[in-house]
């Protein structure tokens, strides 16, 4: 009798199993033609209904640390991994974070990056990019998405700017404080140098948005800490210039040359070859050093022999008067 029973059983779970292996295969061919924004909408009521289902959806999320891993740039040369984590331990649990540092001085490179353990707090940081740390506006995003994250745009050159002239006293807190009346900061920060840590007299701040840049340009107020200061965009048009300037690389063009013309230089290859010229001038033949002594004999001329003309004699004859002329000598061939 229980041997029967446990047949049963048996008989019916394995009939289950296939049952759910049908079913399964019924709802991907379902779920399959479906766009990406109705699949999360479909999970979102789901994990709202069923609070497994969300715990679920956590987990797959944060199994990848590359969603859970942000790069961290524009640090003070002073910060340290303890400070750095501090700052973005209020988003949430931390699994790993450190401050980039140079292995032969051991001084920090400006940027580091923060593991969060779950996703949710990686979200929850990147709503707020910007953290003011040791004196210098740091931003943060997806260490994946390096410097092509949504922060960093195509109007990122009309949107940073450049101040000048900045006098020493001037710290990073009072160049963002002075800037934020025309809008919302990104990043910012005075220019420091690495080795005494003191301000270059310059600095940098990027806006949000195009407008608020355009405005602090066109600010006639430009005097901060007793100084006149030079406010333009930092992607100026004198970078611009030297850049048109510079020559392009010169590289090999390939010309298609028809197969079976006659050319110097390199073979064809199949139906274009590169075309070699031969150098110019072109090489001339050698004169000789020196001249062969080779006598010459010209023929010589025959004599020839002439005849014998008669003596003349000179006989006086008197003037013609006719002619006006006297004294004039006629000469006559003596038989």
């Amino acid at each position: 009798m229980e041997d029967s029973k446990k047949r049963k059983l048996e008989e019916e779970g394995g009939s289950g199993g296939a049952f759910a292996m049908e079913f399964s295969k019924q709802l991907r061919f379902l779920l399959d033609p479906l766009r990406k924004d109705q699949l999360v909408d479909l999970l979102v009521k789901l994990g709202n209904q069923y609070p497994s289902v969300a715990e679920e959806i956590k987990g797959l999320a944060s199994e990848d640390p590359v969603h859970r891993k942000l790069f961290v740039r524009g640090l003070s040369w002073e910060t340290t991994s303890e400070t750095l984590c501090a700052v973005f331990s209020v988003h949430g649990e931390i699994e790993e974070g450190a401050v980039i540092v140079d292995k032969a001085t051991g001084k920090s490179r400006g940027y580091g990056f923060i593991t969060y353990k779950h996703m949710e707090s990686t979200q929850k940081a990147l709503q707020e990019p910007s953290k003011l740390i040791d004196g210098r506006l740091a931003v943060c995003n997806l260490a994946c998405e390096g410097l092509s994250s949504t922060s960093v745009t195509s109007d990122l050159a009309l949107r940073k700017i450049y101040i000048g002239g900045l006098s020493p006293d001037i710290s990073s807190e009072n160049l963002l404080s002075f800037f934020s009346r025309h809008g919302e900061i990104e990043e910012g920060s005075v220019a420091y140098d690495k080795e005494t840590n003191k301000s270059r007299g310059f600095g940098f701040v990027t806006f949000r948005t195009v407008e608020a840049a355009k405005k602090a340009i066109d600010d006639p107020n430009k005097t901060l800490g007793g100084r006149n200061i030079t406010v333009k965009l930092a992607d100026s048009p004198k970078s611009k210039i030297m850049q048109s300037q510079v020559p392009a690389a010169m590289v090999p063009i390939t010309i298609p040359v028809p197969v079976g013309y006659a050319q110097t230089g390199k073979a064809q290859i199949g139906s274009s070859a590169t075309v070699g010229y031969a150098s110019y001038p072109p090489a001339l033949a050698a004169y000789p050093v020196a001249y062969p002594n080779a006598q010459i004999q010209y023929p010589t001329a025959p004599q020839v022999s002439y005849p014998q003309t008669a003596k003349r004699e000179s006989v006086g004859l008197p003037a013609v008067a006719s002619t006006g002329i006297t004294g004039f000598p006629y000469y006559v061939t003596k038989p």
